[in-house]
């Protein structure tokens, strides 16, 4: 399991996700080596780094002081992908992965405790990995939502019945206070929590499709102020530029996991 949810312990306003769920929550990368990744990230996005209590493969990345994402270097070990995973926020992980599994998605790992909280990594039916997250979140969470990460985007085979599987299970456009709004953008559906933009899905994905970028992923958008700047040094250490345009660039880590850069405000 790559997730690591920093704790709010201690902190006099704590944020959970009984309050504040159905929406995207943290985002994790599986790496092979923690050093390789703190190295790599740190050039790039500007990251540093703290520990976390699950040991020495863990770390918390953060940006101007706050959390951003986490580090788990045990791809290798664990046997898993070399990927960056979404978490979205659920009041059950027992009732998230029931509803999954009903839907025709698969469980791969949990529920397992990770205080303070639980978490499960699963899938949904056309095989676009995401993770679930019961528990706290950290103090400066709405933050992070409106910022760190820019958003998630999911490419799938249709956006409207992606729509639909994952109202289901993280009861979005529902009567219940603190759900997360959908709103249809063209071929798009659009996802806000609390009028903040938390992420897109777009159809165009091929199941069959030899190549990752077209089967059905979530991918992770972190928000930068450079985005050439950004590419030039990936490829400057080891990483890879997929496509480039003025406001984004898709990018490979030099461990192979794929992630996007896009401008402040070009969401």
């Amino acid at each position: 399991m790559n997730h690591d949810m920093p704790s709010s312990a201690g902190a006099t306003d704590v944020f959970s996700t009984h309050s504040v769920f159905g929406a995207p929550c943290w985002v994790s990368l599986t790496s092979r080596d923690v050093q390789t990744t703190e190295e790599f990230y740190g050039a790039v996005l500007g990251w540093q780094w703290r520990p976390v209590r699950l040991g020495d493969r863990f770390r918390i990345a953060l940006a101007d002081g706050s959390p951003v994402a986490g580090i788990a270097g045990v791809a290798a070990m664990w046997q898993m992908a070399v990927a960056w995973t979404p978490y979205f926020a659920v009041r059950s992980a027992d009732e998230a992965v029931a509803r999954v599994v009903e839907r025709g998605g698969t469980l791969a790992v949990g529920p397992i405790s990770l205080p303070p909280g639980r978490a499960a990594l699963l899938a949904d039916r056309d095989g676009a990995t995401f993770g679930i997250w019961e528990g706290e979140l950290f103090t400066d969470w709405p933050t992070w939502r409106r910022t760190r990460p820019a958003f998630v985007r999911l490419r799938t085979r249709d956006a409207f019945d992606a729509a639909i599987f994952y109202g289901g299970v993280f009861d979005w456009a529902s009567d219940k206070p603190g759900c997360c709004e959908v709103e249809y953008e063209g071929d798009e559906v659009v996802l806000r929590s609390e009028g903040d933009l938390v992420a897109r899905i777009e159809s165009g994905a091929v199941e069959s499709a030899p190549d990752p970028r077209i089967r059905p992923h979530w991918q992770v958008h972190f928000s930068v102020k450079d985005v050439a700047s950004c590419a030039r040094t990936a490829e400057q250490h080891g990483g890879s530029v997929l496509s480039l345009t003025d406001d984004e660039a898709v990018l490979r880590d030099n461990e192979g996991a794929q992630f996007t850069v896009t401008a402040h405000r070009a969401r």
